[in-house]
């Protein structure tokens, strides 16, 4: 058995560590998670900035436009939601809040990922209308988002409540 801290018991999870070891643990967790988020949101955001400079732009319906606009407001935020860690993490640093820091992070992650998945599904709804016109749009964009909630939702709750003693 690893030598562990003597300040740290066993705690519920079965791990030998303390209240700031868990909260280092975690921190180094979530972190890894908001990487990969970040680094999607951040190349959709991109995209979406270069449409409106687009000659097609113009010649958009009022509604695709709409749709248009509230996608980069979704983006936008999804952005500040899914940076927000860092910046968290950055003014509090040092200042032994790092359990809170945590707790904080993790729902700025969690508000960050349900607007991606907005995010995703206004601008899969954009792009389908414009490149398809097509009646089935919305029935496509409804299955999309279904197998995203199932990914990033169902799996996971799946996973807590049919392994969580």
């Amino acid at each position: 058995m690893p030598a562990t801290n003597s300040r740290a018991e066993v705690n519920e999870w079965g791990r030998h560590e303390t209240e700031e070891e868990r909260a280092d643990r975690k921190w180094g967790e979530l972190i890894q998670e908001v990487r990969v988020a970040q680094t999607g949101v951040q190349i959709l955001f991109g995209f979406l900035l270069t449409v409106v400079f687009q000659q097609k732009y113009d010649s958009l319906e009022h509604t695709d436009k709409t749709i248009y606009i509230v996608t980069v407001v979704l983006g936008a935020a999804a952005t500040g939601a899914l940076i927000g860690p860092v910046s968290l993490h950055r003014l509090v640093s040092g200042r032994r809040v790092k359990p809170q820091a945590v707790e904080w992070a993790s729902r700025l992650t969690f508000v960050g990922l349900a607007l991606l998945l907005a995010t995703m599904t206004s601008s899969l709804l954009l792009i389908l209308r414009v490149a398809t016109h097509n009646a089935a749009v919305p029935w496509i964009v409804t299955g999309v988002v279904a197998w995203y909630v199932l990914c990033w939702y169902g799996v996971p709750l799946w996973t807590r409540y049919r392994h969580t003693e």
